[in-house]
């Protein structure tokens, strides 16, 4: 923190007996430089500011009022302290000093003590406020590397969680990555929307983003007869492959519980949940329908089946990207959401691209640049 002796203040008046008794006064406990009217006043504080002012009012040229104007309005040099020297002691001309931005008035002529009082107060109020400030700041840069290492531990915490599911299909690690991405694309062309413009923010969709992967965690739950089984499954199976949903949102909700009611696995339960869940009420877990389904899980209902087509698996060659798209449009308002639906379709090019960025293998992305339309 500066010192009070450190401290320099500019003394500003046309008269050098006012300048010899300021000098005297202050000489011995400040740094003093001086100017004898207002435009020499404002090169000297652009060469180097004081911390302090004592400014004439009643000056050739510019008076104390036009350079405190100038001074307050100058962002740069707004928040030095003015303290108004003058023989005036109308309330007036008080009222207008106050007015432009001034700390004080010290009336003419001057009183030692006084003038070392008034300047000692606002140079001590002026240094607290720059501590406070540096404080602050330091304060500022701290939360912002703590809430970069929270965001990068949720995101770690995600990725590990993420590769268990991966670990056990092994399909699943470039689908991981597709829908994660695919999820950002789609949310961000939402928000264009205004009716999810205030609710799709940076941060819920870097949220959604981040958590996407999570949204098959349950398969880890899975017996490997059922989860890799090359043919159709039975019916029970069907009904085991199904409580992969469950399995995920339980597992992310004992975690969550811990974290509080705001925690970053929210938006990963409602993906673990939810996405296998449809527009018409004919999905499960739970037999939700409309806008009863998250957001988040309607986003990925699409993305996810979409990936599902245009990918190679055990059961099935991948589809191209326009009979993905037919199938998609085929199913708007009976398994998708119908307006995010749309938005898929209008800006079908984006998912594509990723789709090809991210494909698992190269022969899988040779194939989807030679079914290219």
């Amino acid at each position: 923190m500066k010192k009070m002796n450190e401290c320099t203040v500019l003394l500003v008046d046309d008269t050098e007996e006012n300048i010899d008794l300021l000098v005297e006064a202050l000489g011995d406990e400040y740094e003093l430089s001086v100017a004898m009217d207002g435009e020499a006043a404002l090169d000297v504080i652009a060469q180097n500011q004081p911390d302090i002012i004592l400014l004439d009012v009643l000056m050739p040229g510019l008076c104390g009022y036009d350079v405190c104007e100038n001074l307050k309005q100058n962002p740069n040099t707004a928040d030095i302290p003015i303290i108004f020297l003058t023989a005036m002691t109308d309330i007036e001309s008080k009222t207008r000093g106050f007015a432009l931005g001034a700390v004080d008035y010290i009336t003419k002529p001057f009183e030692t003590v006084e003038v070392k009082a008034r300047v000692n107060t606002h140079l001590s109020l002026r240094l607290a406020k720059m501590e406070i400030s540096r404080q602050n700041k330091t304060l500022e840069e701290k939360v912002a590397e703590r809430t970069k290492e929270l965001s990068l531990t949720q995101e770690v915490t995600i990725e590990a969680m993420a590769c268990l599911a991966e670990y056990r299909d092994p399909e699943t690690g470039g689908h991981i990555k597709r829908t994660k991405n695919y999820v950002r694309a789609l949310a961000q062309k939402l928000r264009e929307l205004p009716k999810y413009s205030d609710y799709l923010t940076d941060n819920v969709i870097d949220l959604m983003y981040k958590s996407a992967p999570l949204h098959d965690i349950g398969k880890i739950g899975i017996r490997d007869e059922v989860l890799l089984k090359p043919g159709k499954l039975t019916e029970k199976e069907f009904e085991e492959m199904k409580s992969h949903t469950i399995i995920g949102h339980n597992a992310l909700f004992t975690a969550s519980q811990k974290l509080g009611e705001h925690s970053f696995l929210n938006f990963s339960m409602d993906f673990a949940r939810c996405h296998q869940e449809k527009w018409d009420g004919s999905g499960y877990p739970d037999g939700l329908s409309g806008e009863d389904i998250p957001l988040a899980a309607r986003i990925m209902a699409i993305v996810d089946v979409y990936d599902s087509l245009i990918s190679k698996r055990v059961y099935k060659p991948p589809f191209t990207h326009e009979k993905a798209l037919s199938i998609i449009r085929e199913n708007k308002g009976t398994h998708f959401d119908p307006e995010i639906t749309e938005v898929f379709l209008d800006n079908h090019e984006i998912f594509r691209k990723i789709a090809m960025d991210y494909a698992d293998y190269a022969e899988e992305r040779l194939t989807l640049q030679m079914r290219r339309s």
